[in-house]
């Protein structure tokens, strides 16, 4: 090992050179993805309720270890709304779990309007970029992103029963497809 590896860590070639003999596994994860993807597709409101529990387990989560927190930070002097917070984020991950369908919707609605918000943002700072910037390519996906964003929020609350699965499975399949990409550039390696 030479010092500059000891000093900066092993490099890139050393670590690629050890994951390439693992490339038929990152094959099989990426083709795992790939396929848990398209059965999300298959059935995007079995997805949906899948992403809602999902997101209340980690609020769960979340919130039992807040709480935990706040009685380890006692000299914050705000310990009680720390509590109070963790105590929220447990309630409304078991509201999730007992009435998947209502979280659905408000997850759905909240995603639409972030879309929204965030597609107009897009817009905005596309027109602060300086001329000869790509900013028409800003615009185009701020232009995409209200417009999706205002199709969910227009679909509201039917649009709760199938949005979080659909994205839930066009995500694993993009993750699988880049995971199937990496593993093949492996074995050229």
């Amino acid at each position: 090992m030479t010092n500059t590896e000891t000093d900066q860590g092993p490099n890139l070639g050393t670590a690629i050179a050890a994951i390439r003999s693992k490339w038929k596994w990152v094959l099989v994860l990426g083709i795992v993805y790939t396929f848990a993807g398209f059965v999300a597709l298959g059935s995007v409101v079995a997805a949906t309720v899948a992403s809602v529990y999902i997101v209340g387990a980690m609020m769960i989560v979340a919130g039992i270890v807040e709480i935990v927190s706040a009685f380890q930070m006692k000299s914050w002097g705000q310990s009680i709304l720390w509590v109070v917070l963790g105590a929220l984020y447990v309630v409304g991950g078991f509201v999730a779990f007992q009435n998947p369908a209502l979280a659905a919707s408000i997850l759905t609605l909240i995603l639409g309007w972030s879309l929204v918000f965030s597609g107009f943002l897009r817009i905005f700072l596309a027109m602060k970029m300086k001329e000869g910037s790509p900013w028409i390519w800003v615009v185009i996906s701020g232009i995409i992103t209200v417009a999706l964003g205002g199709m969910i929020i227009a679909q509201w609350p039917a649009s709760g029963a199938f949005v979080l699965g659909i994205f839930l499975g066009v995500d694993l399949v993009f993750v699988g497809f880049g995971w199937i990409q990496m593993a093949l550039a492996l074995r050229k390696v």
